[in-house]
């Protein structure tokens, strides 16, 4: 599927409307887009740029500078291995070299059955647990090479369907509603006089 499936559509629409600018949801709809296909096709892009009456190229422009959005196919799950320096000196150079031996690809590349893509990453922000991994944004660390041989069995066996879900989900939470302002200078009501009230 290239172009946003009518409940797409319709999240799309939804996404769009809790911002002032239209221009302000394009990320989202990147990611929408992402969600549905696993990568931003160019034909999402296109629909993307009509929904908030942009240019494919701008559209296009913006989603280029975001690592976490892919312009080309990747596999159902993107294992990120960290070769920052915390990893790097508890060995993340050679869990790299072990995962592309394992699933028999280079960093960058998608495993022919199109269940894994491998990239090395300079960071998951999982420092106390190196060396680790992402996998479709999931962390997990500190691995070696058995225990990293052990994830890729379960995610390969389905084990681990109901915690990582398919990339492109970022969250199976969906916002509904935009944010509400309870004053004139834009702060919750209670708080713009020093109280400590929230936001409904």
């Amino acid at each position: 599927m290239a172009r946003l499936s009518g409940e797409a559509l319709e999240q799309a629409q939804l996404i769009i409307s809790l911002y002032p600018e239209r221009r302000s949801a394009l990320i989202p709809l990147c990611h929408l887009a992402q969600r549905q296909d696993g990568w931003l096709t160019p034909e999402a892009i296109e629909q993307i740029a009509e929904l908030l009456a942009l240019s494919p190229a701008e559209v296009a422009g913006t989603a280029s500078f975001y690592e976490m959005i892919h312009m080309k196919p990747v596999g159902r799950y993107l294992i990120g291995i960290c070769t920052n320096i915390a990893c790097l000196l508890a060995g993340g150079q050679e869990l790299l070299e072990h995962a592309e031996q394992r699933l028999g690809i280079r960093a960058g590349s998608t495993t022919k059955d199109g269940m894994f893509s491998l990239e090395e990453v300079e960071c998951v922000a999982c420092c106390d647990r190196a060396p680790c991994a992402a996998v479709n944004w999931r962390y997990f660390g500190p691995l070696d090479a058995d225990s990293l041989d052990r994830l890729i069995d379960a995610l390969r066996g389905g084990e681990l369907a109901n915690e990582i879900p398919p990339h492109g989900v970022l969250s199976r939470v969906q916002r509904r509603r935009g944010l509400a302002l309870g004053s004139a200078d834009g702060l919750p009501s209670g708080e713009a006089s020093g109280g400590r009230g929230g936001a409904s």
